[in-house]
């Protein structure tokens, strides 16, 4: 734990209580990054052990310090083995850990707890001590709208439970959701999903008990779904992003750069494919070799991060046209002239830094909220492809994958260039959000008043 000076009173003193995975952390750290542009404002942001140590050498701000909960959840390197069990640790284990540092944390005692909609028990425990909670949520606000309203999936019948569903039938009837079609919406009623919302859902009736709900995104990105959250609660509701470390990119060109950086400083402009399976889920090996097969056959240039498996796939890969890294910066990827699209599974963190470099993106879900993310990027937005159309596909050949990136990265035909002109125009409006004035500017500030009123 770091060593906290003690503040005069007047100081706002901010716990952070992200949910301890990756794509939760980096953007309640990145959140916090921008409340510190309020001078009285300290933040304390608590991690388990083990992710002190994954991230605590990281550059951050000297008024965020670390404090660390004890190990007593499964590892991040195995917790994809049973996940329900680790959801269940963190939900049981950690609440009173919480509790005791809570108790120490007293010059300045904690003014506001941001807590990760997933973290259960944190508007209770703030309630329990007079502390308000907001509640921080991580992913669109279009599937926070389908998941609080999950009973209506149920009342319509859709969702059947001999898992005879209507794979084209179109839901209309979701508030801030556009009409989608159930193969685009995660199967909460269903497998392994169904476990996983049973888990979740708690975490949804604690939502009105907060006193603040934090939108990870910019409000013109969804704007109807975050109208209806605005209308729903009588609490004040922010949209805050994109919450992405976008102010890093200009103080990464006074460093060295790595090989890959100047890899891409020599191919042509909009040449290069993005392929990022992200650090969490990954497909079958089967599937595997159709999609190495078809990139490679398209001779198109690349960059893979391959996030374990990289030697082999840069045998599979040995004599083609791109480089495989086992790790890279992606947001100064994706800002760089010479990437041209990004294939991703959609995780909302990934989805945003694409809208935001203006890169269109070539969608492969595999999990939870990506399937919704890509229908967004597909048809919403309408600034990539679909890989994936149909998520009980067995398997997507090699001869589908080397047609459509070939047909994606042309950036010649009409529908090329149309692609491209959309992904700049929803890049200006996402960059807008966050300059002097914009949305989500204006709603920290917001934000920072209200909070500030406590001390």
């Amino acid at each position: 734990m770091d060593p906290i000076i003690p503040q005069p009173f007047g100081v706002c003193h901010v716990v952070a209580m992200p949910w301890p995975g990756r794509g939760h952390i980096n953007p309640m750290m990145n959140f916090c990054k921008r409340l510190l542009r309020d001078p009285t404002l300290i933040v304390t942001f608590v991690v388990t052990e083990e992710w002190l140590g994954f991230i605590g050498f990281d550059p951050k701000p000297n008024r965020i310090h670390f404090a660390t909960l004890p190990n007593l959840i499964p590892s991040e390197l195995v917790r994809a083995n049973n996940f329900t069990g680790f959801i269940d640790a963190i939900y049981t284990n950690l609440e009173e850990p919480f509790e005791h540092l809570l108790d120490s944390l007293s010059s300045p005692p904690p003014t506001v707890i941001i807590s990760d909609t997933f973290v259960l028990w944190a508007v209770s425990v703030g309630t329990r001590r007079n502390i308000p909670v907001a509640s921080f949520w991580t992913e669109s606000a279009a599937i926070l709208s389908l998941f609080v309203h999950s009973d209506l999936l149920q009342l319509t019948a859709i969702f059947r439970p001999n898992h005879q569903t209507k794979e084209d039938e179109v839901v209309d009837y979701i508030p801030g959701l556009s009409p989608t079609r159930l193969r685009d919406l995660p199967e909460i009623y269903h497998g392994f999903s169904h476990q996983v919302f049973n888990k979740f859902k708690p975490c949804f009736d604690e939502l009105s008990k907060a006193k603040y709900l934090l939108f990870p995104s910019a409000y013109e990105l969804e704007p109807k779904a975050v109208d209806f959250f605005t209308s729903k609660f009588d609490f004040p509701v922010y949209t805050t992003g994109p919450l992405i470390p976008f102010e890093e990119l200009s103080a990464g060109n006074d460093v060295s750069k790595p090989e890959y950086i100047q890899w891409l400083d020599g191919q042509p402009e909009s040449s290069v494919l993005y392929i990022s399976q992200g650090s969490f889920l990954s497909v079958t090996e089967a599937e595997m070799e159709e999609i190495v097969g078809g990139v490679r056959e398209t001779g198109v240039r690349f960059l893979w991060v391959a996030r374990g498996g990289e030697l082999k796939l840069k045998e599979a890969l040995e004599g083609s046209s791109g480089v495989v890294v086992s790790w890279c910066d992606q947001l100064r990827v994706l800002s760089h002239a010479a990437v041209g699209g990004f294939w991703t599974h959609c995780g909302f963190n990934s989805t945003l830094e694409g809208i935001y470099s203006g890169v269109p993106m070539l969608t492969f879900p595999l999990f939870w909220d990506q399937f919704l993310n890509a229908k967004m990027i597909v048809e919403d937005w309408r600034v990539g492809m679909r890989i994936k159309s149909d998520k009980k596909t067995e398997l997507v050949r090699r001869d589908e994958i080397k047609e459509l990136v070939k047909r994606f990265m042309d950036g010649e035909s009409e529908e090329g260039r149309e692609m491209r002109r959309r992904a700049c125009d929803l890049s200006e409006i996402c960059r807008g959000s966050v300059v002097k004035a914009g949305s989500s500017d204006v709603n920290i500030d917001a934000f920072l008043k209200d909070i500030t009123k406590i001390v």
